[in-house]
């Protein structure tokens, strides 16, 4: 009897293993092909000045969409109304690059 309990605990466990968001990515069967260590030495030198660059300071489209989110009222969570507001802040951004050209 205590067998059977024992295979029921360990079967419910793998299933809720299997099913869970972490769980999912773990693979008992299979090893991964390259290590983390393997994929950092992978990315070219200027693969690596993009992601450096990228994450020292926003390029100019950004700074002005930034700058104009700042004086909008605050990004809605809704779908339709984030859409509404996304092209909303599209429309000002080439108004403001229309003004430079």
């Amino acid at each position: 009897m205590f067998e059977i309990f024992v295979l029921f605990m360990l079967s419910g466990l793998i299933a809720v293993s299997a099913y869970s968001s972490q769980g999912s990515n773990i693979s008992f069967f299979a090893k991964s092909s390259r290590s983390s260590g393997e994929n950092a030495t992978l990315m070219t030198a200027t693969e690596q000045a993009i992601i450096s660059q990228s994450a020292e300071a926003p390029s100019f489209l950004e700074q002005l969409q930034g700058e104009i989110e700042a004086t909008l009222f605050p990004r809605p969570t809704d779908s339709v109304l984030r859409r509404h507001y996304d092209t909303l802040v599209a429309v000002e951004v080439e108004n403001r690059l229309s003004h430079f050209s």
